[in-house]
């Protein structure tokens, strides 16, 4: 049976995984659904209750009902690559290809319907909680006057992106950003804004989810330190052990989120407590791997490769 990646042809990331499923001998197909229709094609037919499909890319044929997994790593927008593209096609082929691979019996890492909602950054903060991490006091809002009487409440804040870096080109950053409590926050009132209290921390924590395997990863902050995701503080990421009470709350939301992966952002405090800050169900982990040499791609393709039953 096959394995099917889902990404574009650059990801390097996934390039990891490849070697690791090649090396042991598992049929794989990558397809971009950027390249559909064109350099990519599916066909799909629904008869007297049979179903059938196929998927084809680089002269390769594959029967969709061959499909033991199907990882979700950095796709393409459907039809992006086509010679006229606009927004009808990408719909009419996004729906047609991944309407035919829900109709499989393949495992999901992650299903769409699950990748989605666990982007939204409300639904991260509300399951955290239920999963029984320490969160840090949390707003979001458009009314100036909440905002004030957040930032007056608990007086180090922060302010970050709900949605992340918008999708422009050529890209920006935006890091999370300390802000003074005295701030006029009447612009809040033009968009949704997210304040959250600041946690001095001594180390950011990185945690990858495989499928319930836990590799942990810490990286000593520099004094003030708010986004340890920009610039270089002259500390490298070293592998950790995961608390028994972090593991068990990793488990729960990953149960409650529906998710094979997931990449959990922390900050860790003075008194080593983990503070949740997100999760990316989508994260990188090949800057993890190669500074603390935890076989996380290896983790992947073992899950990738397990039959469909389990």
């Amino acid at each position: 049976m096959t394995v099917l990646i889902l990404t574009s042809q650059e990801d390097v990331t996934a390039d990891l995984v490849v070697a690791e499923l090649r090396e042991r001998n598992v049929p794989l197909l990558r397809f971009d659904p950027a390249d559909l229709p064109g350099q990519a094609g599916i066909s799909t037919e629904f008869e007297r209750g049979d179903f059938t499909g196929y998927l084809s890319t680089d002269g390769r044929l594959v029967s969709v009902n061959s499909l033991r997994s199907v990882w979700v790593r950095r796709p393409g927008q459907p039809a992006a690559h086509a010679p006229e593209p606009s927004e009808w096609l990408t719909a009419e082929c996004g729906q047609a290809l991944y309407g035919m691979l829900y109709s499989t019996e393949a495992r999901w890492m992650n299903h769409p319907g699950a990748a989605l909602l666990a982007r939204s950054k409300p639904w991260q903060l509300r399951t955290a909680h239920r999963s029984g991490f320490a969160v840090p006091p949390t707003l979001i809002t458009t009314y100036p006057r909440a905002a004030k009487e957040f930032a007056s409440q608990f007086k180090d804040i922060v302010v970050k992106t709900v949605s992340g870096p918008p999708p422009v080109n050529p890209p920006i950053a935006l890091p999370t950003t300390r802000i003074d409590p005295e701030t006029d926050f009447s612009g809040v009132a033009a968009g949704a804004t997210l304040l959250q209290r600041y946690i001095p921390k001594t180390a950011d924590i990185r945690l990858t989810c495989v499928g319930g395997r836990l590799f942990a990863a810490r990286k000593t902050a520099a004094s003030g330190q708010v986004d340890g995701r920009y610039g270089f503080y002259g500390h490298l990421w070293g592998a950790v052990d995961v608390p028994d009470r972090i593991a068990r709350a990793v488990r729960e939301y990953m149960t409650l989120g529906g998710l094979a992966y997931g990449a959990f952002d922390f900050a860790e405090d003075e008194d080593g407590t983990w503070w949740f800050l997100e999760c990316n169900q989508g994260g990188q982990f090949g800057f993890i791997e190669l500074e603390t040499g935890q076989p996380i791609a290896a983790a992947i393709a073992t899950w990738l490769a397990a039959p469909r039953t389990a």
